[in-house]
């Protein structure tokens, strides 16, 4: 990503059709490792602050998925 780009990332449970998907799906929270990098927003809406490297968190429960985002300057 440059600086000043968004991207909206998305988490959801697999299997879809799982019985406690609903719950799942619902519960799902985003964090940055890094706001001087990168932001996050509550729909996982990523936005690039500065150049490096963040590491974004979707956590629902004890379920995990992470995603690493570098950010360059922009052009």
């Amino acid at each position: 990503m440059k600086v000043g780009d968004t991207k909206q990332v998305t988490a959801t449970a697999d299997p879809a059709d799982a019985d406690d998907a609903a719950a799942v799906n619902g519960a799902i929270a985003y964090t940055t490792s890094d706001e001087a990098i990168a932001t996050v927003a509550a729909d996982g809406t990523i936005t690039a602050v500065a150049d490096g490297t963040a590491t974004i968190t979707a956590t629902s429960g004890s379920f995990t998925g992470t995603v690493k985002v570098t950010v360059t300057a922009a052009a």
